[in-house]
């Protein structure tokens, strides 16, 4: 279902443009919705599209991914195994800031008589860019050009390019261009998906110091014990006389020119920022590090910035743009709005996750979920393997202390936080925290998906095999055969994706994601054993792996209970779902979504309503252990009671939907996915974008609408665009190969084209296709998608 109202953009202010995301006027009602939509990160290094001059502001924002300060939790109640320490992602020192005074009078959007204005996101530039032309009291007409950027090239870089030109009259002219440091303060900590800030001096003052134009300051967490130094350059070109002065204090730095500007004399400052962390490095080390930066990037300067930005957005779009025919620009502006976010959110993210929030807004407190691998490591694997391949080395870095989790938990194995930076459990809410034990089946899945997709086997061999061991160890634990079900393996007390539905037996996503889990480490094992004897005597010895537990992986994913009622013909979503109440819809107004923030968790949980995709997102990912008919009866089943509280839903329903061709439900779900943020769908967009949410998105357009499956490494297509819905095309990397599709929903055909590699063998509607390097194959979209030819039942 779509109950969630949509935030207006007025379109005179908010044109559609398909590479740009464009404002037209200061527009305060989306004032804080734009702050994280027009923001600029690089993975590593966020900043939220604030405006130079620091005021208005909903929430200010600099982010570094996986820069936190740890607090511990506070129970009203303790119990063994709890979470002991938060952690939350801080917000470090503003450097973006640039105060503008002529004759005296400041510059600040809510009170400047402006003439002209237009800020855009340029997705091609990689760059904010905005134009102002500002009347002051005195009738001077002051034209202001900045653009901003987050280096993908040099990933520790930002900068900013401001220029002033009073156009028609002589006048003494202050820019304050300074780095600050502000307290998080607490908030009302009534909404989950908000940060909670500190109530104590997260950054303690280290260093700090100016040196002609450079300002730097370097701090230490209190608690984590992290260390960051960052620091501002200035180049200032006019000519125009000017001077300056700097001062700089623990949490305030600033550089101040002061300008005799004359009429039509562009007067323009290139502020250069850095950033670096770390929790090894001593303060004074990153302090030089600080300083080598700002000297390379000053010796490279804007434009060598300019250059490399768009280089590597050429690139990016090369390898992952999806482009339609026949449609409004508001599609390709909305899609390509998410592709760029994602790109932000993830080009160097290096020794890192993907917070949930991406470096846009500090929702979720900066933490990493199981939404990366589920629903943008299909993105990042047929686009951008490196990074996917970097993610899955981080989970990698993490298996010690997943291992120590389980301990904590009484299980063997290794357990994965639900909600983590630093890789410790950081959940205090077990219910829907700590027991959505398939974060394990998760990674895995991952795991598999990328050994699939790119071949790299050798990813398997250090490291991947150890956490397979890992993980199916836990489950094999975690489950016990029960004579009630026949003996079957049965997983009890735990939560699926649905946070609606918690602590349950059997859990049917859990259930058969553990099970996947389970087979591919034993055939994994056999593979080593058969194939790389001396290999697999280290991964023996590094584990203490026994042979009879490869066997037992096997015989507990053999016998695997899935939980189905012959009666009704759908799969439970768990033993006791259809026990609950259905809940009352029909005398639940608007306003009381999401329900989580409106009914205690007791009264959700006793009820049939669901959060998020749960068996119906089983379905997608594991579609060849359904029948189509199964599919039909599930998804008819739990699709009016999901109420997309989650942002995760939508795409999955789309793409479930186009499978089973309710075309125009595909269509609905998939446009409200792609508008997530856009549309701020789920009233929360201020705190930041949705960035597994934009994953799902182009699982959409892929998987959906090109019916796209790679179960086992096969690839496969069903297109499905309908009549009159124009086209669209796409390219996938696959083993080292560029593949791009081409759907013609006109015509209703479909164009593969291999444009790099030398062959690849795919499958159209279950025929073998063989494509070489540079020759198209026209197919024709067949009528019927629903099920593929391998499709099996799964019931017990």
């Amino acid at each position: 279902m779509l109950r969630h109202q949509t935030e207006p953009r007025p379109p005179h202010i908010y044109p559609a443009d398909e590479w740009r995301m464009v404002e037209r006027q200061f527009y305060p009602p989306l004032m804080a919705a734009m702050e994280a939509i027009f923001s600029t990160a690089n993975g590593y290094l966020g900043i939220r599209g604030n405006f130079e001059e620091g005021v208005p502001v909903f929430q200010t924002g600099t982010f570094i991914n996986g820069f936190y300060e740890s607090w511990p939790i506070v129970y009203g109640e303790e119990a063994y195994g709890f979470a002991k320490k938060g952690q939350t992602i801080v917000n470090v020192p503003d450097g973006k800031v640039i105060k503008l005074y002529v004759d005296d009078e400041p510059f600040q959007l809510t009170s400047a008589n402006v003439l002209n204005y237009e800020r855009v996101l340029d997705m091609r530039a990689g760059t904010l860019d905005r134009e102002i032309l500002w009347e002051t009291l005195s009738g001077k007409q002051v034209f202001i050009k900045s653009r901003r950027l987050v280096s993908f090239e040099y990933r520790h870089v930002a900068a900013i390019s401001y220029e002033v030109t009073v156009v028609n009259a002589e006048a003494p002219l202050i820019i304050s261009s300074e780095i600050v440091n502000r307290q998080a303060k607490p908030t009302n900590y009534t909404d989950p998906r908000k940060a909670r800030g500190f109530t104590h001096q997260a950054l303690l003052s280290r260093a700090h110091y100016s040196n002609d134009r450079r300002i730097l300051l370097s701090y230490a967490t209190q608690n984590s014990k992290m260390k960051l130094a960052c620091g501002v350059e200035h180049v200032m070109e006019t000519n125009c006389r000017y001077s300056y002065t700097a001062e700089c204090s623990e949490d305030l730095g600033k550089v101040i020119f002061s300008v005799d500007a004359q009429p039509g004399a562009p007067i323009r400052l290139t502020k250069y920022m850095t950033y670096h962390t770390s929790q090894a490095n001593s303060a004074a080390e990153l302090r030089d590090r600080v300083e080598r930066t700002l000297d390379r990037a000053v010796d490279h300067g804007f434009e060598e910035l300019l250059h490399s930005q768009r280089a590597y957005l050429d690139d990016f779009w090369h390898r992952s743009d999806i482009e339609f025919r026949g449609t409004e620009a508001a599609v390709a502006q909305a899609m390509r709005f998410n592709l760029f976010q994602i790109c932000q959110a993830t080009a160097r993210a290096e020794d890192v996750g993907v917070p949930a929030k991406g470096l846009t807004g500090p929702g979720y407190e900066g933490h990493y979920f199981w939404d990366a691998e589920i629903y943008l490591f299909p993105f990042l694997v047929y686009t951008a393997p490196l990074i996917a391949r970097n993610l899955l080395k981080f989970r990698y870095s993490m298996l010690d202390k997943a291992r120590q989790r389980a301990s904590e938990l009484n299980q063997k194995g290794a357990l994965f936080p639900w909600r983590t930076i630093n890789g410790e459990e950081a959940s205090a809410y077990y219910a829907a925290g700590t027991a959505q034990y398939h974060i394990n089946a998760d990674i895995a899945y991952a795991l598999r998906k990328y050994v699939d997709a790119t071949g790299d086997r050798e990813f398997l061999h250090d490291g991947g095999a150890e956490m397979l061991v890992e993980t199916a160890r836990l489950w094999a634990d975690l489950g016990f055969y029960s004579q009630r079900r026949g003996g079957r393996f049965c997983i009890h007390g735990v939560t699926g994706p649905d946070e609606y539905t918690a602590v349950v037996n059997n859990n049917t996503y859990t259930n058969l994601m553990a099970r996947e889990n389970l087979w591919y480490a034993a055939a994994t094992m056999k593979s080593f054993r058969d194939d790389d004897p001396e290999r697999f005597a280290k991964l023996l010895q590094k584990t203490g792996l026994q042979l009879s537990e490869i066997e037992e992986w096997k015989r507990a994913a053999d016998h695997m209970y899935v939980p189905y009622d012959e009666a009704c013909g759908i799969h439970l979503q768990d033993d006791g779902f259809l026990d609950r109440e259905m809940w009352d819809f029909a005398s639940t107004p608007d306003e009381k979504y999401p329900l989580l923030l409106h009914f205690h968790p007791l009264v959700i949980y006793r009820h049939q309503v669901i959060k998020q995709a749960d068996v119906v997102l089983a379905m997608v990912l594991l579609g060849n252990e359904f029948s189509p008919e199964q599919k039909k009866r599930n998804f008819d089943y739990y699709d009016p009671m999901t109420t997309g509280d989650s942002s995760l839903s939508a795409s999955i329903q789309a793409i479930a939907a186009a499978e089973l061709g309710y075309v125009e439900k595909a269509r609905a779900y998939g446009w409200y996915a792609a508008l997530v943020d856009l549309a701020n769908f789920g009233r929360n967009v201020e705190d930041g974008c949705h960035i597994a949410s934009m994953g799902g998105t182009w699982m959409v357009i892929v998987y959906g609408l090109a019916g796209m499956r790679d179960y086992g490494g096969v690839i496969s297509f069903r297109p499905g665009l309908a009549e009159g819905m124009g086209g669209v095309r796409f390219p996938l990397t696959i083993r080292n190969q560029l593949l791009e599709v081409d759907i013609d929903g006109d015509r209703r055909a479909v164009t593969y084209l291999l444009r790099e590699g030398s062959e690849l063998v795919i499958k159209h509607h279950d025929e073998a296709v063989t494509l070489t390097v540079g020759v198209p194959v026209e197919k024709k979209i067949l009528r019927g998608r629903s099920g593929a030819s391998d499709a099996k039942r799964t019931k017990n």
